[in-house]
């Protein structure tokens, strides 16, 4: 349904906001200016509820791989309204290929795997496995998403040092993983920053993050402080 595709996109530039679409631009030096509307997160939401198991929608979906910025979005929204497991695990596998940019990697939430399905672990951890930058990232932010509360293992700790390479935005999620971790989970995470098991770089982003948390206590951040990693 190519006709569908087209008007999508000319609702996509109906939609543009100039002064939001410079605001991304600097955000995203990954991306070429040139492909980016300036659509504003809460329009594509709305969008994507009026396009989910539409025909139109449906299309949309298969029309891979896109040409702006805002079409990716759109199609990362769509796929998080996706409430069966295997139908998102499949359109992952479709899409994540094409991510290109920290943005759209992480505005993907499917709601089938908020219920923490038993499958997910294993698919978040073959993600991650991938050796591409935006699908190890999206795996890395799944764990951290659903797992650092009651459904978290210590083992998933190793997973994401097991992911630290020399890709900024590998590590910069390594990075928000574990300090994020430090407020869940201090008891078992604390340990590896003592331990400087983390290369240099991750280890001395995830305690200036920690330390810039709200929900890290006072005094692991002191403790933190100490624990830097200095030249």
């Amino acid at each position: 349904m190519p006709d569908a595709v087209e008007t999508i996109r000319a609702q996509l530039l109906a939609l543009q906001d100039t002064n939001y679409r410079a605001f991304q631009c600097r955000l995203m030096p990954t991306v070429d200016p040139a492909r980016v509307i300036g659509v504003r997160t809460p329009v594509l939401r709305k969008l994507a509820k009026t396009l989910r198991g539409t025909p139109e929608g449906t299309a949309f979906l298969a029309a891979l791989p896109h040409h702006y910025y805002e079409e990716d979005n759109l199609h990362g929204l769509l796929l998080s309204e996706e409430k069966d497991y295997a139908a998102a695990v499949a359109g992952l596998e479709r899409f994540l290929p094409f991510v290109d940019n920290w943005a759209t990697c992480d505005l993907i939430s499917p709601r089938a795997f908020a219920r923490r399905p038993p499958e997910l672990p294993g698919q978040l951890k073959a993600w991650m496995a991938s050796g591409e930058t935006y699908t190890v990232r999206f795996g890395l932010g799944g764990l951290l998403r659903w797992y650092l509360d009651e459904a978290f293992r210590p083992e998933y700790l190793m997973w994401a040092w097991d992911v630290c390479c020399e890709e900024y935005y590998v590590n910069m999620m390594v990075a928000w993983y574990f300090s994020t971790a430090l407020a869940k989970q201090p008891e078992a995470t604390l340990l590896w920053l003592e331990e400087r098991r983390l290369p240099r770089w991750v280890h001395n982003k995830t305690i200036q993050k920690a330390i810039e948390s709200f929900r890290v206590p006072p005094e692991t951040k002191e403790h933190l402080r100490a624990l830097r990693w200095r030249a």
